[in-house]
């Protein structure tokens, strides 16, 4: 009996200690509304839509009144003559992000961490985000430009000295470098803030116990440095892997060309033509749907190995 009037008088006094913290709170969930209504409205609303893949969506008939064909369109694009191609390329340009692209803003972050004038670090980080504002039209376009076969500036200039052309944009063996390097030049920059940010609150008391043992600073790096940023990397990666095979579609389609498509046809610009062009709206929703799954199976992999290594996940 004791024990239950103790218990229900803690339960009396939990509930205003409840409603003060909720009415205390009211500001920061005021402040909390604008992000929750934009994931509501443009992340998970849109996620409706996904069900068109189970229908035989007709724009003229409304969803309501379209015929339901259950699993026909996955069938349909693994039977795809073009299936095991769309993923080659789709998987091939992922590992080469992953490989490639990766590790680049974290070896940028770290150079940048051991210049020690301040000035000058500024300004070097400066002019390698900057390249982040610049549309891949622009790219594309200015890489054309000296790159053209007949008209580009680079392969005028090899001819007048004698030199073979290089056909950059023609010949499929460059397309994949190409699609790499564009995106370490225009993304490394900016990509590297965040681990610049994670370095900057390592304690420096480590790197002064660490110089007066005597390291070097490739061993402070490799011992302070990396170790300190672990968990961040980790963390990156899984995202990354969130996005394996959802890659730029305005970048792989604007390098696109008729020559080296058996490389560079991917699910975006596979997508791109069979829905907006050729109206299979319900086709190419199966497709993307089947590209998210296979991002939430890759992250829900990496999390838990990260786990069982005694590593922080996403969750």
């Amino acid at each position: 009996m004791h024990n239950k009037k103790l218990s229900s008088t803690k339960s009396i006094q939990a509930e205003p200690n409840l409603k003060r913290r909720l009415l205390q709170g009211i500001p920061l969930y005021i402040m909390m509304l604008p992000g929750i209504l934009y994931f509501l409205l443009f992340k998970y609303g849109p996620m409706i839509g996904l069900s068109v893949a189970f229908f035989e969506y007709d724009p003229f008939k409304g969803f309501l009144n379209s015929t339901w064909v259950g699993f026909e369109h996955f069938e349909r694009l693994f039977t795809e003559r073009i299936f095991l191609d769309l993923l080659w390329n789709t998987v091939v340009l992922g590992i080469y992000d992953v490989i490639f692209y990766f590790p680049a803003p974290i070896i940028l972050a770290l150079l940048l961490n051991e210049i020690r004038i301040r000035w000058f670090r500024t300004s070097i980080q400066t002019i390698l985000y900057t390249p982040h504002f610049i549309s891949w039209v622009v790219i594309v376009g200015i890489t054309t430009a000296l790159f053209s076969t007949q008209s580009g500036v680079i392969n005028q200039l090899l001819q007048t000295m004698g030199l073979d052309r290089i056909e950059l944009m023609t010949d499929p063996s460059y397309f994949r470098p190409l699609w790499v390097i564009h995106n370490i030049w225009n993304g490394m920059g900016w990509d590297a803030i965040i681990y610049l940010a994670a370095l900057s609150s390592i304690n420096p008391q480590l790197y002064e116990a660490a110089r007066i043992d005597g390291a070097t600073r490739l061993q402070m790096i490799w011992h302070i440095t990396l170790p300190s940023i672990a968990n961040l990397i980790i963390i990156m990666f899984i995202l990354r892997l969130g996005g394996f095979l959802d890659l730029s579609f305005t970048h792989v389609y604007l390098l696109q060309n008729p020559l080296n498509l058996h490389v560079s046809n991917i699910f975006d610009t596979y997508v791109y033509r069979a829905g907006v062009l050729g109206g299979q709206y319900s086709y190419t929703t199966a497709v993307g749907l089947f590209k998210s799954i296979v991002g939430i199976l890759m992250v829900m992999g990496a999390n838990r190995i990260a786990k069982k290594l005694g590593k922080e996940g996403v969750y």
